[in-house]
């Protein structure tokens, strides 16, 4: 199939996510008045992206394995940008980093071999719900910056303490995500395991 028939509106927003991610990094590290508001609604902007990907998808019969394999790359760049930004800004315990890092590249690597053998597996509805769990705490811990410096700056109240609290939020609901995140893992590698670690013949 050639790059523009696979370039439908589904996949153009699906890609839109990996360079989106960078400007919202960015942006984390910035001081500026309304660098947080602006990475937060980015932020929300990709979340929304990534349901309407899939919906415009299966509505316009435009679900394809190329977009199924790209849907599933784009969430789990999206989510480890952040989370390295946020390890960085001390935000994050580099332990849950690490864990989180490992498990996506686990599954990444064995859905790359599925290809190989002419199988694309899609994420399935444990692993759907580990990313819903971390995009809601990372918007907890983007959240959280927006209300503290630019809340105080529009209404002019100190809400430090405030926006401390969502950041112990984030950080509570980021540790469910990486349980989570293991545990669908696990099921993911005992499901598939025969087709990754069998022997090298196409699916038919």
């Amino acid at each position: 199939m050639l790059l523009s028939e696979k370039m439908n509106l589904p996949n153009a927003i699906t890609l839109s996510r990996i360079p989106l991610m960078f400007v919202i990094v960015g942006l984390m590290f910035c001081a500026w008045p309304g660098a947080a508001t602006l990475a937060f609604t980015l932020f929300i902007a990709a979340a929304l992206g990534d349901w309407l990907d899939g919906y415009l998808a299966r509505s316009r019969g435009l679900v394809s394995s190329f977009g199924k394999l790209m849907d599933a790359m784009a969430d789990k760049i999206m989510v480890m940008g952040i989370v390295i930004a946020l390890v960085d800004l001390h935000k994050i315990w580099v332990s849950l980093a690490l864990i989180t890092l490992c498990r996506e590249f686990l599954v990444t690597g064995m859905r790359m071999v599925a290809a190989t053998k002419g199988v694309v597996v899609s994420a399935d509805s444990h692993g759907k719900s580990k990313t819903v769990t971390q995009l809601i705490a990372l918007g907890f811990f983007l959240g959280a910056p927006m209300v503290a410096r630019d809340g105080t700056r529009l209404f002019g109240w100190d809400a430090t303490l405030f926006a401390g609290n969502v950041d112990k939020v984030g950080l509570i609901v980021f540790v469910a995500g990486t349980a989570l995140s293991v545990w669908s893992g696990c099921r993911y590698i005992a499901r598939n395991s025969r087709l990754v670690f069998g022997d090298d013949v196409k699916a038919p």
